[in-house]
């Protein structure tokens, strides 16, 4: 077979039958996946790091069980295996359904870097950390492959088949690919930088009414506390003495805006302080709190979705839909981050779940790229409900099993019936 040449001036670093672009929850989900199935797999991830914003954003994994009277646990397979990870180490713990989006799994979000460590080699994944997505190679509707920023440069990864886990569709846009730019429209969620607060008296802490919090912040914004977000959560870890926020709301940001991502990371971090000093002045609990720390970047709930095969719409979610080539399953209820000082919530019918097709991962006018994650093809409001990493895992584990099964890279041409098939032989929930 001819050797993949790209361009003399940039070296080709791998060839691959399926490239996993992004090391998320949804795209290492994906590597293990098409690992297992004998396809060999090159995974790209920015950071130094796999996990995503599990592991740089958040220490919570939602979207595993159906919120309300029945909880029902709807995602299985790989993520279950993540999560066993996790709670062999004595890192996990699961809290009750307190804030409205069902049962939270929280875990320690370092250690979960060595769970997806140990998952991804165990399959047998070349993975490419610091390495930045750049360009596609593309000839016309196939995409060859990326073009890979590295410490040496510029490098070319060939594949037959890509799985798109940017969050942002960044394969997908760059390959010419439809989809809706949330930011760009100005619907996009808002962006939360999360911190760690220590040294609190946890049950103290604990036991100080919600409503009574959010009250607080009502009067504190009248005594000039910068709070934008009049209704945020502080909630237990795995750890004695140490709380996690989920508080501060920087809104009407286009992610996808380098200057705008810039001013909203500075934002963020100004806000976060200032929810600490609202928390050690007028919160039972934090009185010696300290901050410890950081989320490594601002999450980012909301930026492209493609235009798939499939769009999820608001009222699939609320009438909990079904669909004959489902993948995977979401029961939590569509939570919007807008603007303003609350978050708007719309729940499905107690403990039913809507199931998500897999054309709502193939993308229109690309043959041989599937998406995995946040980026699916979903209105503002389905999103809104899906975008959960219980949900982002379990379509990972669908694309990475496609990609694999895909004989020439054609996932159109995937037999749903086999990859259902395969998916509930690996644990899925469908």
């Amino acid at each position: 077979m001819k050797a993949f040449t790209y361009s003399a001036s940039v070296p080709v670093l791998a060839e691959c039958d399926v490239l996993v672009v992004g090391g998320g929850s949804a795209g290492c989900s994906a590597a293990v996946a098409a690992a297992r199935q004998g396809a060999r797999v090159v995974l790209l991830e920015r950071y130094g790091f796999l996990g995503g914003t599990g592991a740089a954003v958040l220490d919570t994994f939602y979207g595993f069980y159906t919120p309300g009277l029945v909880e029902k646990k709807v995602v299985g397979g790989i993520p279950d295996e993540v999560v066993g990870g996790l709670e062999r180490r004595g890192v996990l713990l699961k809290r009750p359904n307190t804030y409205g989006a069902g049962a939270g799994l929280t875990y320690d979000p370092e250690t979960l870097k060595v769970v997806w460590d140990e998952l991804v080699s165990a399959a047998g994944v070349r993975v490419l950390l610091h390495a930045y997505f750049a360009d596609v190679i593309q000839d016309g509707p196939r995409v060859r492959g990326a073009v890979v920023g590295t410490k040496r440069g510029l490098r070319a990864v060939a594949a037959r088949a890509v799985v798109d886990a940017s969050g942002d569709a960044d394969v997908v846009a760059r390959a010419g690919g439809p989809f809706e730019d949330a930011g760009a429209l100005g619907i996009a969620q808002s962006l939360t930088t999360t911190f760690k607060v220590i040294n609190v008296d946890v049950a103290r802490a604990k036991s100080f009414p919600k409503k009574e919090l959010w009250a607080l912040m009502e009067a504190a914004a009248s005594e000039g506390y910068r709070l934008p977000r009049k209704e945020g959560s502080a909630h237990v870890t795995p750890f004695q003495g140490v709380m996690v926020t989920n508080m501060t709301r920087v809104a009407g940001v286009d992610a996808t805006d380098p200057d705008a991502l810039s001013r909203a990371e500075m934002e963020g971090r100004g806000q976060a302080l200032e929810y600490l000093r609202f928390l050690r002045d007028k919160v039972p609990g934090y009185e010696r709190a300290e901050l410890g720390g950081l989320s490594v970047n601002i999450g980012v709930r909301e930026t492209r979705r493609i235009r798939g095969e499939y769009w999820i719409t608001r009222e699939d979610v609320l009438s909990a839909r079904k669909f004959p080539d489902a993948v995977a399953r979401c029961g939590a209820p569509i939570e919007e981050h807008h603007a303003g000082g609350d978050t708007r919530w719309e729940y499905l019918p107690d403990g039913e779940t809507v199931d998500i097709p897999y054309r709502a991962l193939l993308p229109q006018g690309l043959e041989n790229v599937v998406v995995a994650g946040r980026c699916l093809s979903a209105s503002h409001e389905a999103h809104a409900s899906i975008r959960s990493i219980g949900q982002c895992l379990a379509m990972g584990q669908a694309a990475g099993l496609a990609a694999a099964l895909a004989k020439g890279g054609d996932l159109r041409g995937v037999d749903v019936g086999e990859l259902r098939s395969r998916l509930l032989e690996m644990g899925a929930l469908l």
